[in-house]
This record gives C-alpha cells, structure tokens and sequence, in this order.
C-alpha cells in the first residue's frame, strides 16, 4: 500500500536538500512533488522558468506547464523534478510546482478555484485539516516536499526529511490559530515579498521554553485513631411490694325483741321502702413509671498541634547565554552605550535589544553591502518588531553599532 510522506519547510534550500536525499535513496523522480512560494520570482528566475503565472486567468493552464518544464541542463534540483514550472494559485499567487502535484494544479485550471491547492493536497492523500496547514504554509513563503513512498519506505522518507528542518505542522498551526486564523482560503490575498520576510522574522524568533513551578501545598484530612462505643440494652428483674386492701363484707341478721314502739320506730312504720347496701372491696393496681437514675457522658477534648511538613518542589529554570556578544555583559556594547546615551538618563537594559538587532542582522546573512544600502529594511523590521521599544532613530545608533561590531 502506498503512503505520501509530506514536509513542509521555512527555507527552500532545506527543501532542495530533501529532494536530492530522496533521489540519493532510491525514490522515484516521478513521485516526488514540490510547490514553492515564488512571490518574489526568485525561484523561477534562478532555475531560468519562463514568467507564466497568469495561467489560472484561462484554461491553458496544463499547456502553460508542458511549456515552463525544463531539463537536467540546468542542473541542481531541477534536474532531480518531473514537470518543474512556473504558475500562479489563487490564495498563494506565484509559485513553482513539480511533480504529481504540479499536474493535479495545472490540470485544475480556472476549475482551481473549486479544489486549488488543498484539493491537490488531499488527492494526494494527506488530510484536509493538515491540508490546510499546509497551504498556508506555503501561502506564507514555505516550500512543500511529499513523495509517494511504499510501506517499507515509508519511516525511511520521514526519516530524510527529518534532517532537514522541517516544520512542526502543529506549532505552526497553533501559531497561526493564535492570530484568528481559521484555514486556508483560495480567496485570501497572497504574500508579497516583504510580507514573508516578515512571517520568516516571526516564526523564525519566536520559542516558548514554560517555566514550571512546583507549589507545596499543605490540608488537612481526618484520621480516626480511635474512640469509646457506648452500648445500651434493656433487662428485667422481679419487684415486690407491700399494699394494704380494705375488703367489705354486708351481714344480715334477724333478732327477736319485744319492747314498745317509740316515734323513730312509727315514723317507719307500716311503709314500704327498699333498703341497699353495697359491699365495696379494694384491689392492688400496678403501674410502672420510667425515672432517670444515671447518666453516662460520653464526650471528647480537641486538641491543636502544628506540624511541619517538609518535601522538594521542582522549578524550571532558564539560563540565557550569550552566544553572539549581542546582549548584556559585552563590555563592548556597554562601552558605547556609556559613550553615546548613559548622559540622556536611559538604561542600557533600554537599549541592550537594539545591540542584539544590529548583530543578527549581520549574521543573519541575508543582507550583503554597506549599512547604507540596507537602512529603510533595517528600520521596517525595527518599528514591526520592536515599534513598542522606541522610535528608530532613538535607538538607529545602537543598532548600527551592532552592525559594525559583527562586520568587524
């Protein structure tokens, strides 16, 4: 089964280095792709391509392509590239092309508006999230490489392209999403020359390095260590107690008597009447009644004690070293900083990172000449940079001391 094995790369001469290596190893001309940036027709006019980067106005596109291919004379990479020409891409405008994927853009013709760059991407099997990363990349100045490779080659082209410094497609996504980036789109303005310089500064100077912390943070938690349980139950033993009953009894007797009727006797006499008497006994009543006779308290004392608790918390810790005498601790910088603005009641902190500018310029190799010849880029990429800093000819001085020192 075949795997498209992609990199995508901030310098073109890394990219031209990957596809020498390939070729080196045994990979096919014909299934190695590149597409390059070429808004400052620097390529083309390097590898001697005629300017046709109005093809996608019309459909001659695929004739324009036959037409810009050019042959092993030339020499270097482009004798290493099938179908290598020169055309225009809506989204990225100018850029060259070879290989499978040159043919898939010069096939598309004015229909590139429909799939464009990331349709020829995704046929080439890479998915469409990273196609869009991708396209942007080389939107923004970079040179895509992607070769068709068998499973049992394929770690060995990853592997190439890992030598060469390939971009980490998701940093760059991230960084590119940082600045409300949302995907690639046919219809977005393309770089100009200046602007990829720019984007080349920003990508190219920009490392996070965390610096992580460790904090120790103490609570507290509850540990039972032990206790009383108090248990109760109910039981039963026999009571006796004394209570004196009254029992009534009624006795009726008859007695013979012989004696005068008196007035008590005759004011009874010869009436009818009922007479009653209840026997009334009483009975022993028990009941029961609950009293409090004892309490058991059961209770606890709180005591507080502070303990020390000792571990290792771990912190990152960045040391920043000098390795270009461009900031603070060369006495050089120092020395003209004292000389030239210390009476004008600045810092050198104030003016450390206009050294620095004035040497990476210098050593960045990409201008050549006298400072003369340079100075409005030099203070372009000042004011984007550091605009915030300080007006350029505040700190134009320091800066072309940094220049002149690096020169020396």
């Amino acid at each position: 089964m075949a795997k498209t094995i992609v990199g995508l790369f901030d310098d073109f001469a890394h990219a031209q280095q990957v596809v020498r290596d390939l070729v080196d190893h045994g990979f096919r001309r014909e299934d190695i792709s590149l597409i390059a940036n070429d808004a400052a027709r620097e390529h083309s006019t390097t590898l001697g391509l005629s300017d046709n980067t109005a093809a996608v106005a019309d459909d001659t596109a695929s004739d324009t392509m036959k037409g810009a291919g050019i042959g092993a004379g030339i020499g270097g990479v482009a004798g290493l590239l099938v179908g290598l020409g020169a055309l225009a891409i809506p989204g990225v405008g100018p850029i060259i092309a070879a290989g499978p994927i040159a043919s898939a853009l010069a096939g598309a013709g004015i229909g590139a508006v429909a799939g464009g760059l990331i349709g020829a991407l995704t046929n080439l099997g890479v998915p469409e999230e990273e196609a869009h990363v991708y396209a942007e990349g080389v939107r923004r100045g970079g040179t895509l490489v992607a070769v068709k490779s068998s499973d049992e080659d394929a770690d060995k082209a990853a592997d190439i392209m890992s030598r060469h410094n390939p971009v980490d497609i998701d940093r760059r996504s991230t960084m590119y999403r940082e600045n409300d980036w949302k995907g690639f789109s046919h219809e977005a303005e393309p770089y100009r020359h200046e602007d990829i310089h720019a984007e080349r500064e920003r990508v190219g100077n920009v490392e996070r390095v965390p610096v992580v912390e460790e904090e120790l943070t103490v609570g507290k938690r509850e540990v039972q260590r032990g206790g009383a349980r108090v248990h109760t139950w109910v039981e039963e033993r026999p009571v006796q107690e004394q209570v004196r009953l009254r029992d009534e009894t009624v006795h009726v007797e008859r007695h013979d008597v012989d004696r005068p009727l008196t007035d008590a006797d005759a004011a009874g006499a010869f009436r009818e009447r009922t007479i009653e008497m209840t026997e009334t006994d009483e009975e022993a009543v028990a009941a029961k009644r609950a009293r409090v006779t004892e309490e058991v308290v059961i209770s606890k004392d709180v005591d507080e004690r502070v303990e020390t608790v000792s571990d290792t918390v771990r912190r990152t810790n960045v040391e920043v070293e000098n390795t270009g005498g461009a900031f603070g601790g060369d006495e050089d910088y120092r020395t003209h900083f004292n000389s030239t603005y210390a009476n004008r009641g600045y810092t050198y902190e104030q003016f450390a990172p206009a050294y620095g500018f004035g040497s990476e310029l210098r050593r960045s190799g990409r201008y050549t000449g006298d400072w003369n010849a340079h100075e409005a880029d030099f203070r372009r990429d000042w004011e984007g940079r550091y605009g915030a800093q300080g007006k350029w000819e505040d700190f134009k001085d320091a800066v072309r001391h940094g220049w002149d020192r690096m020169t020396r």
